[in-house]
């Protein structure tokens, strides 16, 4: 069970389910809780997302075809938004050892990263506000003042203000790698910046049969048409529990909107890999979807 957001052609923002091919335009039913992305989180405090669901008959709401949303964003045009309005966004660092060892080669103060791997809390750092996150078919930035950048496929915890784990989407944790391996404390300039984040398709619910801790991610980097990194890891690799992630991530927190944790990456390209204006990436993971963005140079 997939829930997306999505713009209509007249610039309004829906919640919609995703059925196979089709998706049913859940704000149309005029309930409460389908009225927003954070309307929904809080609701489902209360009362679990798949119950929340069933509240609705889906053959009496309109219709649209997946993959007429399904496209690249355009004013009077209906696309997919990132599953994310109000929400903060988080992330998680050196949950997979391929990243230790990574940013272990990057950097001039190798010993951080082997201790943080290691260490009872885990790197938490803040991502992006909700407002500056995109979505499928949107584009991701390049700084201009970097020389060496990649994208960090990683599946993203969707919570509530609970601090439960209510579904889980597709992120891009975009990352300028010689801007904190000069420096760690230069890390909100490596990772936070315009474009810099993307989430989506959609949001799969966790109560749905899917065992997250054992989830396939597969990342594509095309350049002029032709695969030019590619790569895959498994979610059984995070080298911490998903739960444990989000309980230090609202030690002396709240998050009244809901909030993303995105739960770091196993997939790093090499060194001498960077992305280049006009290239495409492609994350897909398996029982979530894909999630597809060009790059622009800023």
């Amino acid at each position: 069970m997939r829930i997306c957001r999505f713009a209509t052609g007249d610039g309004a923002v829906h919640l919609g389910v995703i059925d196979g091919r089709h998706v049913h335009d859940l704000t149309a039913s005029g309930l409460a809780h389908f009225a927003s992305w954070t309307d929904l989180l809080r609701a489902s405090a209360t009362t679990p997302l798949a119950a929340l669901l069933t509240e609705v008959a889906l053959g009496n709401l309109p219709i649209y075809a997946y993959s007429e949303l399904d496209r690249t964003p355009s004013p009077g045009t209906a696309h997919l938004l990132a599953p994310v309005d109000r929400q903060e966004v988080w992330a998680a660092g050196v949950t997979y050892a391929w990243s230790r060892e990574a940013r272990m080669r990057e950097t001039r103060t190798k010993d951080v990263y082997v201790r943080v791997y290691d260490a009872q809390r885990p790197e938490l750092f803040f991502k992006a506000l909700g407002e500056k996150v995109v979505g499928p078919n949107d584009w991701i930035g390049l700084r201009h003042d970097s020389r060496w950048n990649v994208p960090e496929p990683e599946l993203a915890l969707i919570i509530n203000p609970s601090l439960e784990i209510v579904g889980y989407a597709a992120g891009n944790d975009v990352s300028s790698r010689d801007i904190e391996g000069e420096n760690p404390l230069y890390l909100p300039q490596a990772k936070i910046y315009r474009h810099s984040c993307a989430i989506g398709p959609a949001v799969t619910v966790a109560e749905t049969a899917l065992d997250a801790r054992s989830l396939t991610i597969n990342l594509t980097v095309r350049r002029a048409a032709k695969t030019v990194f590619q790569g895959e890891t498994s979610t059984s690799k995070i080298h911490r529990s998903l739960e444990e992630l989000v309980t230090y991530l609202g030690y002396n927190n709240d998050f009244p909107y809901g909030a993303v944790l995105l739960t770091g990456t196993g997939i790093v390209p090499g060194d001498d890999f960077t992305l280049q204006n006009g290239d495409v990436v492609e994350i897909d993971i398996a029982g979530i979807g894909l999630l597809r963005n060009s790059v622009r140079q800023l």
